[in-house]
């Protein structure tokens, strides 16, 4: 099993910053892709960013040019910078890991991003 952790959430104003941390434990050796996902209330869970074991990075439109994913494999974490913050980003960030094989879907618990205006 894989399990994730993720710390950084909290109450920033419009223009800001924030980077969260997602810490992985477990059977890390399985883990491929890692991502950031979010929700806002009454909305679906949508996708973030990507990143591969690679380095190779993808963004959601609503955040290119904003946010930055990263990671360090010897760690076993994965990072979101998230600069120049709207309200419209208000969610819980969720952090995601892919694995090999089987294709199993591993998930932190979340951590609350607040955005005021």
């Amino acid at each position: 099993q894989v399990q994730l952790v993720e710390s950084g959430g909290g109450l920033v104003q419009a223009g800001g910053s924030l980077r969260l941390s997602c810490a992985a434990s477990g059977s890390i050796f399985s883990i491929s892709t890692m991502g950031w996902y979010r929700q806002a209330p009454g909305k679906q869970r949508e996708s973030v960013a990507f990143i591969t074991p690679g380095g190779s990075t993808n963004y959601a439109d609503s955040v290119k040019g904003r946010f930055t994913i990263s990671r360090d494999n010897a760690k076993n974490t994965v990072h979101l910078q998230m600069n120049s913050l709207k309200p419209e980003d208000t969610a819980v960030y969720y952090c995601n890991a892919k694995s090999y094989g089987a294709g199993m879907n591993y998930w932190g618990k979340g951590t609350l991003v607040t955005v005021s205006s």
